[in-house]
């Protein structure tokens, strides 16, 4: 009966220390943010199938992590999952890059006047920092940084007006302005001018929420006019040289 219980004991061990390093919440997490990031840099290129069994094999974890860790990322719209062909990465078109865009325009143009209410000295350093940032990817050619560390202001501008559920909502279209840019932008350029977000700045520093909504609005229409939409062929990715397993 003890070497029945021991046993037990040892299986459940087993499986906890396969949970921490395979299939726990954090090793999903990491994963989740391995493949987003691979979509957002462009490493995994619109189109491109993910297939759960080389996925599971390069990372490490069950067919079923994967599973999940894909569904997250298809209610993202990052990837979409279709019935029989499976999962790949979201080849966004020019109707799906418009919506996004106008819903931008919609969103973080009303939260404005209610950022420039609210802001602080320090959310002002704060954003300084991250338009700073911004620049220099920008000035090093680091297009994919420079893109993720724009939609992170953007995100974060939406966190200020202390709306949560908007918020969220700005950093959905956000991820998906990001996939949109590093597939239809122009290298070395975002669309907009390297001190926009600056000005943009300046405005709710002075609290004025109107001078800052307009200036938004400028803002995402200039990003929006840069994008040139050409289709591409699928491809099959090389998953263990993205992803360096």
């Amino acid at each position: 009966m003890n070497q029945l219980a021991d046993h037990a004991e040892s299986r459940k061990g087993r499986a906890r220390r396969l949970g921490k390093n395979g299939d726990g919440a954090e090793r999903h997490e990491a994963i989740y943010r391995s493949i987003s990031d691979a979509i957002i840099e462009h490493r995994l290129r619109p189109g491109a199938r993910l297939r759960e069994d080389a996925l599971a094999e390069v990372f490490g974890i069950s067919r079923t992590g994967i599973r999940k860790i894909l569904q997250r990322l298809a209610l993202e719209q990052l990837v979409t999952l279709t019935p029989r062909r499976g999962a790949s990465v979201t080849r966004p078109t020019a109707d799906e890059a418009k919506d996004v865009f106008d819903a931008r325009q919609m969103v973080e143009c009303g939260l404005m006047p209610e950022v420039a209410r609210r802001i602080t000295e320090a959310d002002l350093r704060e954003l300084r920092d991250m338009a700073c940032r911004e620049r220099e990817a920008l000035r090093t050619g680091e297009q994919s940084t420079a893109i993720k560390l724009s939609a992170a202001f953007h995100e974060r501008l939406a966190r200020l007006s202390g709306n949560a559920t908007l918020a969220e909502f700005v950093g959905r279209l956000c991820s998906r302005s990001s996939l949109i840019l590093a597939v239809y932008g122009s290298p070395g350029h975002l669309g907009c001018e390297s001190h926009d977000h600056d000005d943009l700045i300046g405005y709710l520093e002075a609290g004025n929420g109107e001078r800052a909504a307009a200036f938004m609005s400028r803002h995402l229409k200039a990003i929006e006019a840069s994008l040139s939409i050409v289709e591409e062929v699928d491809e099959a990715p090389d998953l263990h040289r993205i992803f360096g397993h």
